[in-house]
C-alpha cells in the first residue's frame, strides 16, 4: 500500500519498522516537532523522526493541523491508500481523516473501549487490570472512538511495569497490524458499556500521597516508572521513586500514633502507607531512588550516604 505514516514517541518505531520490512511504500512521515532536551536544552527529534530520516523517508513536523488549510492540501496531495497513526499526538481534522482512500487507522494500546486518550498503557496499570493489548481502530472524529479493526490481548503479571508492559504492546500492535492490512478490513463498533479514559499525565500525577494503600502507591510507581516518575519529597527535596515492594508490617507498631502515612518504620526505607479497605495499614519498601542530579541508585546505596532513622517523614 502508499501509506501516510504519523506517530512521535518510541512506541510507534517498531510499527515503522514493520511496514518498511513488508515494502509498504511510505511517502511521508508525521511526527512531532524537535523539543528542547537535555541539560543544553538543545532540539532534539522525536525517535520517529530520527527513524525515518535513517531510513531516506521525507519527514513533516507541523505544530498544529485543525485550521492549517495549506497542510490538508499537502496530505491530500499525498494519494495515499492509507495513514497509519500511532501515538502521533496531534488530533486530525475530518479533512484529514477523509484524505486516504482507505482512511487512517490508530493502533491503540489498550483493549477498546478501556482506556480511550492519551495513556493507556499507564493507566492499565494504575487501575490494577488483569489484562491488556492492543486495538486497531479505524478513526473518526470522535477520541478513540472508531470502530475497531482487530484486537489482541496478553495478560499483565502482578508486578508489570509500564516500561514493560510498552515494549510488548508496541511489538504486539506490529504484528497486528501486518495481519489486519492483510486481509479485507471489517469494522465492528465499539461497545457503549465498558467506556473509560486515561488522562494526559503531568509530573503531579507522580506526587505519592503516603495515605494511599501501599498497593496503590505501587501501581503508581510501576506505572509511571519512567515518566513521569513517582516521587516524594525528603526535607524538600524531590526524591524520584524507581521501585519499591509491598511488606507485611507489625499492625501494633502502625497503630501507634506517632506513626502517619509517610513516616519510616526503620532504617531499611520502609515507609507507613494509608489503610486498605479492611481498616488495616500496610507498608512500602523503597528499593531504588533518586536525588535532583544523580543516577537511580539502590536503596543501600541511597541510605550509606543519607542514613534515615525510624520515624523520619517523607512527603511533607
Amino acid at each position: 500500500m502508499r501509506l501516510v505514516f504519523m506517530g512521535t514517541p518510541d512506541f510507534a518505531v517498531p510499527v515503522l519498522e514493520a511496514l518498511r520490512a513488508q515494502q509498504h511504500e511510505i511517502v511521508q512521515v508525521y511526527t512531532q516537532p524537535p523539543r528542547p532536551a537535555g541539560r543544553g536544552k538543545a532540539l532534539r527529534p522525536s525517535p520517529v523522526h530520527r527513524a525515518a530520516e535513517a531510513a531516506g523517508i521525507p519527514v513533516r513536523c507541523p505544530t498544529r493541523l485543525r485550521h492549517d488549510v495549506a497542510e490538508h492540501a499537502f496530505f491530500r496531495a499525498l494519494d495515499a491508500d492509507l495513514a497509519i497513526v500511532v501515538a502521533y499526538g496531534l488530533i486530525l481534522p475530518q479533512t484529514m481523516l477523509d484524505a486516504p482512500r482507505l482512511g487512517c487507522l490508530n493502533v491503540h494500546a489498550s483493549l477498546l473501549p478501556r482506556w480511550r486518550g492519551a495513556s493507556p498503557i499507564q493507566s492499565a496499570i494504575l487501575a490494577g487490570d488483569g489484562r491488556s493489548g492492543v486495538s486497531i481502530m479505524q478513526m473518526d472524529a470522535g477520541l478513540d472512538t472508531g470502530d475497531v479493526l482487530a484486537e489482541a490481548a496478553i495478560d499483565l503479571s502482578p508486578r508489570e511495569t509500564a516500561s514493560g508492559l510498552h515494549d510488548r504492546l508496541s511489538l504486539l500492535g506490529a504484528e497486528l497490524l501486518l495481519e489486519t492490512l492483510q486481509r479485507p478490513f471489517a469494522p465492528t463498533p465499539q461497545p457503549e458499556h465498558g467506556v473509560t479514559y486515561a488522562e494526559r499525565l503531568t509530573r503531579e500525577s507522580g506526587r505519592i500521597d503516603w495515605r494511599d494503600t501501599a498497593a496503590a502507591i505501587d501501581r503508581q510507581i510501576r506505572g509511571l516508572t519512567p515518566w513521569p516518575g513517582a516521587f516524594t519529597t525528603l526535607d524538600g527535596v524531590v526524591l524520584k521513586i524507581g521501585a519499591a515492594e509491598p511488606v507485611a508490617i507489625d499492625h501494633a507498631l502502625a497503630d501507634d500514633a506517632a506513626m502517619t502515612p509517610g513516616t519510616t518504620l526503620d532504617s531499611k526505607l520502609t515507609i507507613l502507607c494509608g489503610r486498605n479497605t479492611e481498616g488495616e495499614s500496610n507498608a512500602l519498601r523503597i528499593t531504588r531512588l533518586q536525588r535532583p542530579g544523580k543516577a537511580m541508585m539502590p536503596a543501600e546505596a541511597f541510605l550509606r550516604g543519607t542514613p534515615l532513622a525510624k520515624g523520619t517523614r517523607l512527603g511533607e
